[in-house]
């Protein structure tokens, strides 16, 4: 991933999550039993799967925050990054809740769940309409910079 430009990183890695995401459907539809594979296992690949592309899409930001870091601020930059991934995930938490209701998803009631799931997994993709403010920065890659 050093060679790699982080613009790129982040593209690539929302591209490849987005699909992966939409698996849901296939334990919405209970297809996932008509391949032989239990719920418990289709979930927990499918949780580990995203964590870990997740984890590998956040890389890239931490990265390019360093780059644009003056000297000795590292740690607030840091903590702040984190305060701010943390805001963004209570902020989605919330729309999805509100999502969740005006669809009238409840614990009795699944006929919205697919397209809840779309529609949650097709909004990660939105990030990518800001991709083009990376283009000086986050279009080069972590070894050119060091060379």
């Amino acid at each position: 991933l050093k060679t790699r430009p982080i613009k790129d990183i982040l593209f690539w890695s929302s591209i490849i999550s987005t699909p992966l995401g939409l698996l849901n459907l296939l334990l919405i539809s209970h297809v996932n039993r008509d391949l032989g594979i239990p719920d418990t296992w289709f979930v927990f690949g499918d949780d580990v799967v995203l964590s870990i592309l997740g984890e590998i899409a956040f890389l890239p930001t931490l990265v390019l925050a360093a780059r644009l870091c003056p000297p000795g601020v590292e740690a607030v930059l840091f903590a702040t990054l984190m305060s701010i991934n943390n805001g963004a995930g209570t902020l989605g938490t919330e729309f999805g809740a509100l999502l969740t209701k005006w669809l009238g998803v409840t614990e009795s009631n699944f006929d919205n769940l697919a397209l809840l799931s779309i529609i949650c997994n097709l909004s990660s993709l939105y990030p990518l309409l800001f991709i083009g403010f990376l283009d000086e920065v986050g279009s080069v890659s972590e070894q050119d910079i060091e060379n």
